[in-house]
């Protein structure tokens, strides 16, 4: 991630999730505290902007923001709680998002395209890579 430190980015590291299928992801509620956030509602905000900008660069925002429930316990009951599982992709927009400041949703997503294109490459050629792997091994079959 650009702009986090060091610490910060092992901390984002130490908390990634792998897939049965090797994917990974990262819980929204995790990254807040790696963020220094404290409220969720303010950390929502900064999702709410991030998908934005990534359906502004063509993904589907549903894949890399993709939503869940967790149990928490409650006192003396269990309650539901919203969560995401993040791709690196969208940890990456929220990052922005949350360095980014107040600017417009339009400017967002330019400033993505832009900036952030030799990270969204990266991400992507990771992804081909890792399909590829998955397919030399018999669970993906792909179209060459």
């Amino acid at each position: 991630m650009p702009n986090l430190k060091a610490k910060e980015y092992k901390k984002f590291e130490d908390i990634k999730k792998v897939r049965d299928d090797g994917s990974e992801y990262w819980s929204a509620r995790e990254f807040s505290s790696v963020l220094d956030y404290t409220q969720w509602r303010n950390f929502q905000k900064v999702i709410d902007r991030a998908m934005i900008a990534c359906e502004n660069s063509g993904h589907q925002s549903f894949y890399d923001f993709a939503e869940v429930s967790k149990i928490v316990e409650a006192e003396a009951t269990n309650k539901a709680i919203k969560d995401y599982e993040l791709s690196r992709y969208a940890c990456y927009l929220i990052e922005t998002a949350d360095n980014a400041g107040v600017i417009t949703n339009e400017e967002f997503a330019i400033f993505q395209n832009t900036g952030y294109k030799t990270n969204i490459q990266e991400i992507e050629k990771e992804e081909i890579k890792r399909l590829k792997e998955k397919a030399k091994r018999g669970k993906l079959m792909l179209d060459e």
